[in-house]
Parts: C-alpha cells; structure tokens; sequence
C-alpha cells in the first residue's frame, strides 16, 4: 500500500545517486558554457546501453505500483464524468510523482529527462488523462528551468514543491499550434510593465493551474525567431479569464480550456529571459516535453497492448481461443512492435537530452511515432474486443 512516506522515498532513491564529474554544456540561448552535473540516470559514460539503472528500475516500481493501485480504479469514473482528479495528483504530488525535473536547489528531485519519461509511461498505463493532468506541469516549468532567472525559479517553481499546485503551458491559440510563427497574443510594453491581450486556446491545466507560461508577440515586425517573449502570469491576474471546460474525445479527466487575456498586466519582472527570445525558450523546452509526451503514448499503447492480449486468451471462437487467429495475432504483433520501437525513441531522444546534445531530430520523431502508434493500439484493441463492446 502506497503512504505519504513516498516522498522521503523518492528523495531517499535520489541521494543513492554516485558522484559524477561536472560537465561544461553550451547554453542554446546564451552561447556560454556552463557547469552541469549529471546523475547517474541521466548520463552514461560508458556508451548507450539498454539497462535502467537500480533508481530508474525504483522510480519505475514506484509509478508502476501508484498506477495499479490508485489511478487505474479511479480512471471509469474520471473518464465519465469528467472530473478533475485533484486527490489523485495531491497523492502522486506527496510521492514524489510531480514537477520530477525541478532541481534540487528548488525543493524538487532534479530527475532527468529519462527519469521522468520512464515514469511517464507507468502513469499513463494507468490513465493517460490523469498522466496528462500531471506532466502538464513539467510542460510549464521547462521554459523557467530553461531560462528564468534565480528570483523567478525560487518564486515559481519552489512554490510548486512546497504545495500541490498545478501550472499551464500557454502557447497555442484558436488559429496556431504547431505552427507558433502565426501566434497572434501581444504584449506591449508600457512603463515597467506588459499589457498582454489575445486568446489562448485547449490549454491543459487551464482553470486549475496558480500560473501559466505565456507566449506572445511583442514585435509584429520581427522574424518568428525575434518576434515573441516569454512571461510568466500569475492565476489571479486581473484580465486573465479562463474558458469553460472543453469536453474531450478522450482523456476527459484533463482540464483543457481556452485562456483570454484582456488587457493583463505583467510586471518585467515576469518576463522571461530577453525580449524577442520567446520562441527559442519555447522550442528549447519542447526538446524536454516531447520525449515526454511521446512517453505517455507508449504507455497508453503498452495498456491497450496488455488489456486486448488478456481478452485475446479468454475469449474463444470456434475451439480455440481469438490469439490462435492469425487475424488477431498479427494485430497483437502490429501492437507490440510499435510499443517496442517507440519506447526505443522515446529513450534515445530523453537520453540525448539529458547529456545536453541536441535531441530535437529525435524528441519530434518520438512525439510523431508514439502519438501515432498509440492511435492505432487503442482502435486494434477495439476491434479485438468488439464482440464485447457490442454486449455492453
């Protein structure tokens, strides 16, 4: 049974980490070396290997057991209904389960990008709408771990560790995701302040996060790479206005709405690193957050693996059980080898990451190839039970 001493847990797996030498790794953004230490899950010096490390196999146990027991037989009625599964995420929070890549000068476990895309995968074998609800905040926190100052990282991401808050990644809008350059939110600079005015839109957390991570335009002149600056904004800012819930296909237990700011003011303080270097930030914190939802999508496509092989034995046709079906089994065999082959991805691309290479090449073929293999688990596992879901 999983208690509240799963913090100490998690915090205990972390200090069993060996000393390692520090590294000097170049900073995308501002072209200088600096110092990096790196654990012993996030760095192999030996060469790439396959083996999860004793504290990454921890990790693992850990989300695997909170998943089983706590997230799987709450998701029908999360799922149904819709409702936020804020106990749920306080007790994934106390183990140690949430903001995983906050260092350690923060409050938080300063776990790497490996470390949390192997927990990733357990959550979402569990739920993948309560995973998302969790690992929203990681998508939020990157950009200030990335390049917020020092007062800005106490401020906001130590409060995350002090208490069970939720933040948001305020990005897309009605007319632009992927496509950032068309981003049309602007923040004008007047005194020591900005006035942030537009919309956000399907933005995960969006009425329960305290703060949000927002992109916007501050010079409609400038080429996508000069034109956005990155602010922090604070919940309960006057003009900030979050939207009612949208009612997802899927992951329903995630909180997704629109955000509309009418004439918000931010104070320079919040901005985040220089202005116009937004997108950079942005995109920076993409190459953390992609491997991650990549990640969720392997362990969405690993429970509609497991889920439709069970059913598979148990249900028989003509004498035999539906897995002796070639029919079946290749669709298992399709299943399995997407899971494989994504996990494989997911793996690389966290790993690059985590020895500061670039990773951006792999972390977009991971987030395509996982999302994608997922999609097509989910409605394979579907069809393998499709005589039960005619009964019911």
């Amino acid at each position: 049974m999983l208690t509240n001493t799963g913090a100490s847990l998690a915090r205990h797996i972390v200090r069993q980490r060996s000393a390692l030498p520090n590294i000097y790794v170049k900073s995308n953004l501002s072209g200088e070396y600096t110092q990096k230490s790196y654990s012993s899950t996030s760095s192999s010096f030996s060469g790439y290997g396959f083996a999860l490390s004793e504290e990454q196999k921890e990790f693992q146990m850990l989300a695997r057991k909170f998943a089983e027991e706590v997230i799987i037989p709450a998701a029908p009625h999360h799922d149904k209904t819709g409702e936020y599964p804020t106990e749920i995420i306080k007790q994934a929070w106390s183990l140690g389960l949430v903001n995983t890549h906050i260092p350690q000068q923060y409050g938080g476990l300063g776990l790497g990008v490996l470390d949390g895309a192997i927990i990733s995968e357990e959550l979402s074998f569990g739920c993948s709408g309560i995973q998302t609800a969790i690992e929203a905040n990681g998508l939020a926190e990157a950009p200030v771990i990335l390049a917020g100052n020092e007062a800005q990282k106490k401020k906001y991401l130590g409060r995350m560790t002090e208490e069970p808050l939720m933040a948001a990644y305020g990005v897309t809008e009605p007319g632009a995701g992927s496509d950032v350059a068309g981003l049309a939110t602007r923040a004008v600079k007047k005194g020591d302040s900005w006035v942030i005015n537009g919309q956000k839109m399907w933005i995960t957390n969006g009425g329960k996060a305290n703060w949000y991570f927002v992109l916007a335009k501050t010079d409609p002149e400038a080429a996508a790479g000069k034109a956005f600056t990155g602010f922090i904004v604070d919940a309960n800012t006057p003009g900030l206005t979050p939207g009612r819930k949208e009612i997802n296909m899927g992951q329903r237990a995630s909180d997704t709405r629109g955000i509309t700011f009418e004439d918000v003011v931010v104070p320079d303080e919040n901005r985040l690193g220089d202005v116009g270097q937004g997108f950079k930030i942005a995109m920076g914190a993409f190459d953390t957050t992609r491997p991650l939802v990549a990640a969720a999508a392997t362990g969405l496509g690993k429970r509609a693996l497991e889920e439709a092989t069970k059913y598979s034995l148990e249900r028989k046709t003509m004498g035999h059980a539906i897995i002796k079906h070639q029919a079946v089994a290749f669709m298992l065999a399709d299943m399995a080898m997407g899971v494989e082959a994504s996990r494989l991805l997911v793996h690389k691309s966290s790993w690059l990451r985590d020895r500061g290479e670039k990773n951006t090449y792999l972390a977009s073929m991971a987030k395509a190839m996982a999302s994608e293999m997922a999609n097509r688990a989910a409605a394979d596992c579907v069809q393998i039970f499709r005589r039960k879901w005619i009964q019911h």
